[in-house]
């Protein structure tokens, strides 16, 4: 697609806050080195990603220890992006130095609908402080599912709207996916009533594993949000039947999907970032080297 000028200049602007984030994260470790402060610099990783768009999805890791050693483990996997889940429980200044120390960059944030509706003020201060310019609402509780064809169409339109006043912050909006938006409401699921409603301002980030789950064809669905694609989650389910203890999921590579279709489907509808994911890893060090090995390896 022709990206229009007011496009580029959004993309120039979130480029530039990045920019100062990164100005300000150098700024905080070289004060902490002028008062004596010891930042221990990790080991260069064995696995680099090549500056290849490759992310974890930081669920992956939330029973690996603290917040410092998850992101050590992404670093030692050789991968320089994350998808955070919300502040992580530090502040701003403590998560610059995070990031600064494992020489990881935030490229989304999972952040609950709830929030959103709440007090987004908040989270786009944060965010931005950490230099991150996308949220994506991660997951609808069952009792805020839309259960119609309205339905989500009403909440594709509250979506749009949110996503309008977070582009005025030079911030973007996404929406990710689990199997029940797959339910199809005539000739369409009940995701894409939910974009058609939202407008364009909404961005999607398609989780794969999800959609092959509902029965649907990966490679192709992505196709139906060219141009609005953000990201993909990339996930792979185990066999039926198999890796029960992990939910039926596995990495990247060793499970049912067809990535020999699906990646180059996803590259052309658009996808900026490739973000690894499991949802209950049983070594999650592991499952993210594995991943980030196989994206490296196939893209």
């Amino acid at each position: 697609m022709t990206r229009n000028k007011e496009g580029e200049l959004q993309d120039m602007e979130r480029e530039s806050l990045k920019i100062t984030s990164v100005m300000k994260r150098v700024s905080i470790m070289a004060s902490m080195l002028m008062m004596g402060s010891v930042v221990t610099t990790p080991a260069i990783a064995t696995e680099e990603s090549q500056d290849l768009p490759i992310a974890v999805q930081m669920y992956t890791m939330r029973d690996h220890g603290s917040t410092e050693e998850q992101f050590a483990a992404v670093n030692r996997a050789g991968i320089k992006a994350i998808e955070t889940v919300g502040d992580h429980g530090v502040s701003a200044e403590r998560m610059n130095e995070l990031l600064e120390a494992y020489n990881l960059d935030i490229i989304a944030s999972h952040v609950g609908l709830d929030e959103m509706r709440s007090d987004s003020s908040e989270v786009v201060d944060f965010n931005k402080s950490v230099g991150n310019d996308t949220i994506v609402i991660p997951y609808l509780e069952e009792d805020a599912r839309p259960d119609s064809a309205s339905g989500w169409k009403e909440l594709g339109k509250e979506l749009g709207s949110m996503a309008e006043k977070l582009d005025k912050e030079d911030m973007a909006l996404a929406y990710h996916n689990h199997d029940f938006e797959m339910q199809e409401y005539g000739d369409k699921t009940a995701l894409e009533l939910l974009f058609d409603a939202a407008g364009p301002a909404l961005k999607s980030e398609i989780d794969l594993a999800w959609v092959e789950r509902a029965g649907l064809d990966p490679a192709e669905y992505v196709t139906r949000f060219d141009g609005r694609l953000f990201a993909v989650h990339a996930k792979d389910n185990a066999p039926q039947g198999e890796a029960t203890e992990e939910g039926g999921f596995t990495s990247l590579g060793n499970g049912v999907l067809d990535w020999e279709t699906i990646l180059p489907a996803v590259e052309e509808a658009g996808a900026k970032w490739y973000i690894i994911e499991h949802d209950h890893p049983l070594d999650p060090e592991d499952v993210i080297t594995v991943g980030n090995r196989f994206l490296k390896n196939n893209l």
